[in-house]
């Protein structure tokens, strides 16, 4: 089976907490990645999401060290609607 990986950033204006991490991460710009698996006999080409991961610290964190944490994208989507809906009041 064919196998890609996409690359997005987001941008979280505030801290925030996922599942599984004890401490909120810092606000800031984050690499999301999406690893996808070519879905067979169809008549043209479509992935299917098999695995997200979120790149962690934030792209402009000064450490050289980066860890992926495997992540939901309803996780992610609902950290983000909350992000958005803190910075609106």
């Amino acid at each position: 089976m064919k196998e890609r990986k996409t690359y997005s950033e987001i941008t979280f204006a505030n801290p925030f907490v996922l599942e599984g991490l004890v401490m909120p991460l810092e606000a800031g710009t984050y690499r999301l990645v999406v690893d996808e698996q070519l879905i067979e006999g169809l008549s043209f080409p479509s992935y299917q999401p098999v695995a997200t991961h979120l790149e962690i610290p934030a792209i402009s964190a000064q450490l050289v060290t980066r860890q992926f944490l495997q992540v939901s994208a309803d996780e992610i989507e609902e950290a983000l609607k909350k992000d958005t809906e803190s910075q609106c009041g």
